[in-house]
């Protein structure tokens, strides 16, 4: 089986970009099943039922947020009668919808996709290990999943690659977000595990980012703030990684990032015909 992962996608220049170029890329790399990070398609903040089903329309099977799953409050209704749209796990109890989702690839398989959060530089939120344990217990890879994608959504690299290791041998991919910018240690760990620190934003880069660079540049200059972060609207890279399965283990055999378009040196997997 064969997972697309596409990194935060950071407003319309992104969205536009996924959109037009999803199916193709789907049906290029003959990917089963596609997971989006949504939580800065919305302006750069959050995201919108709107939003969802543009991106769902577009091929994309799941879509995770992050810290700013709520910036647009329609989210916190869409997201209780959505089930392919998830919020990290370890968010209190009691926040609407779920952090985990089992979801039917394209060949029939069950991909179980879950959602967590850092706490290294972020907001404090429950304890992102324990959830993920919970979530992994729940719905063992080989037994209950197929295929188990980790978004774990982080600032410092330290706790990704924790997660990643944490995770080894019990996950098909786990991959960080947050950082917007792609990491350049795609690998499998000793386990089995597909892992890369950050997939990078889908977005434009030149940028602060994904924002227009005067806002952010003017708060670090002066540290007086003039004005909103705003996209950047320039051409997208779109940017994520794609990993292959084994079909009897559904841990991982191959993984590479994948880039295109936009600003950034262009990468796809030499091993698809791509």
């Amino acid at each position: 089986m064969r997972l697309l992962f596409l990194g935060d996608l950071v407003g319309r220049s992104a969205r536009d970009a996924v959109v037009s170029h999803l199916p193709s890329l789907r049906k290029r790399l003959d990917v089963d099943c596609v997971v989006v990070n949504g939580e800065n398609a919305a302006g750069g903040f959050g995201i919108t039922g709107a939003i969802c089903e543009e991106l769902f329309d577009a091929g994309t099977d799941a879509i995770t947020l992050g810290n700013h799953a709520w910036d647009q409050k329609e989210a916190l209704v869409h997201i209780e009668r959505e089930g392919r749209l998830i919020r990290p796990a370890n968010f209190p109890a009691g926040t609407p919808g779920r952090g985990a989702a089992l979801i039917e690839a394209r060949s029939g398989a069950q991909v179980l996709v879950v959602n967590a959060m850092g706490r290294v530089f972020m907001d404090a939120l429950d304890d992102p290990f324990a959830a993920v344990e919970r979530e992994l217990g729940a719905c063992p890879l080989g037994v209950a999943a197929d295929a188990i994608l980790v978004d774990f959504h982080g600032e410092a690299t330290s706790e990704k690659m924790a997660m990643g290791h944490f995770c080894d041998g019990r996950a098909s991919l786990v991959v960080g977000t947050h950082s917007h910018v792609p990491t350049a240690d795609a690998q499998i760990l000793p386990g089995g595990t597909a892992y890369q620190t950050d997939a990078g934003m889908c977005g434009d880069y030149d940028s602060v980012i994904g924002m227009e660079k005067e806002e952010p540049l003017n708060r670090f200059t002066t540290k007086i703030p003039s004005g909103r972060f705003q996209p950047a609207l320039g051409p997208a890279t779109i940017c994520g990684v794609l990993v292959e399965t084994d079909s009897s283990t559904g841990l991982a055999t191959r993984v590479e990032p994948v880039r295109m378009g936009g600003r950034l040196h262009a990468a796809m997997p030499q091993w698809t015909d791509a």
